[in-house]
């Protein structure tokens, strides 16, 4: 066993793995701009070093895989008229991309909490096992923001409009739901984990991707679909459209206690949040790569990382845990095509660009 690296990151081999263990259980492994530059050193030396054969992601303690971002960071940032957003998420959408791309078989483990960031760094892995403990949301628009790092790419790829759902009310996903809205591939259940991970720390050098899923397959029970892919007729009756205005009409239209509850969720919801998303997952549709929606989702980040609603988001959610922010505007009719148009402007020399 060959340490690399330990503190909040935890980067080493363990026989033929390059294991990265995110190290903050304390803060459901939430990510900090440290730890993604961390993530991409480590992912440096694996894909050099031609003993590892498969790249191992998890998270410490029993709590999750991630949580997500770390908010407070990029709040007090943004309070201060700082330049952390454009730095991390510049960094930590370019490592998303990597990802997507690695040449090594790379094995997620989706346990527990999978939020935000989180999502980023396993979503888009080769190999994206979930257990019969998962909890995936993206629920950045209850902050003021939308789902990001490549969310918007994954969301807009989900079966009919249960993307929509998912990133417009940021509920949560159990394990199968996340393989029906194909944010993930194969649910092994928690006590099926420890022998499935001892088996990838002995795969032999050159093994493929195929000989990976093969032995993910061997523990995994099969489950493609939860209790929201039994929903999807009515999620796509209901979010089918373009405009919020004519979601929250069909819902009340509805009436079905499923519509009701929809709509009071999306009542909390930033309704800046709700429009920028709506836009941002019906451009994602058209696009032909996860970059295509990356570079889209920086330029809309780097809106919000000015905004009011952010900040007001993140001080309801996170620092004074009130829950009761005051969004501007407070409807989503009030949401003009002018509020709207910045979010989705070209950047000039500040727009994001992959390490080719």
């Amino acid at each position: 066993m060959n340490a690399v690296e330990e503190g909040d990151l935890v980067a080493r081999v363990e026989g033929a793995a390059g294991i990265i263990r995110l190290n903050r259980p304390k803060a459901i492994n939430a990510v900090t701009l440290e730890m993604f530059r961390d993530i991409d050193k480590a992912l440096d030396r694996f894909e050099a070093d031609p003993e590892v054969a498969v790249i191992l992601l998890e998270g410490a303690g029993e709590r999750g895989l991630c949580a997500g971002g770390d908010i407070r960071a990029l709040w007090e940032s943004s309070k201060a008229g700082g330049d952390l957003g454009k730095i991390l998420w510049r960094e930590e959408y370019i490592l998303n991309a990597r990802i997507k791309t690695f040449p090594k078989p790379y094995v997620a483990l989706m346990d527990g909490i999978v939020m935000g960031g989180g999502v980023g760094l396993s979503a888009h892995a080769s190999h994206r096992v979930v257990t019969d403990r998962t909890k995936l949301a993206m629920p950045e628009v209850g902050l003021g923001f939308f789902p990001d790092v490549g969310g918007t790419y994954l969301l807009s790829r989900s079966p009919g409009e249960i993307g929509t759902y998912f990133g417009l009310t940021g509920q949560t996903m159990n394990g199968p739901d996340a393989i029906h809205a194909k944010f993930a591939d194969s649910v092994v259940p928690g006590a099926k984990w420890p022998e499935l991970r001892e088996a990838l720390t002995r795969a032999r050098s050159g093994v493929t991707a195929a000989d990976v899923s093969k032995l993910i397959n061997g523990v995994a029970t099969g489950e493609t679909a939860g209790p929201v892919a039994a929903k999807k007729p009515i999620i796509d009756a209901l979010f089918g459209f373009d405009r919020m205005e004519d979601i929250f009409a069909a819902l009340k239209r509805d009436g079905s206690e499923f519509a009701l509850a929809t709509l009071k969720t999306l009542n909390e919801k930033s309704p800046r949040g709700m429009v920028v998303t709506l836009k941002l997952l019906r451009l994602a549709r058209t696009a032909s790569s996860l970059e295509e929606c990356l570079v889209r989702e920086y330029r809309a980040a780097l809106e919000v990382f000015r905004s009011d609603d952010f900040r007001e988001g993140v001080r309801a959610a996170v620092i004074d845990k009130d829950r009761t922010p005051t969004w501007s505007p407070a409807r989503v009719e009030d949401v003009t095509p002018q509020m709207l148009a910045p979010y989705l402007a070209e950047i000039g020399a500040d727009e994001l660009k992959f390490n080719s």
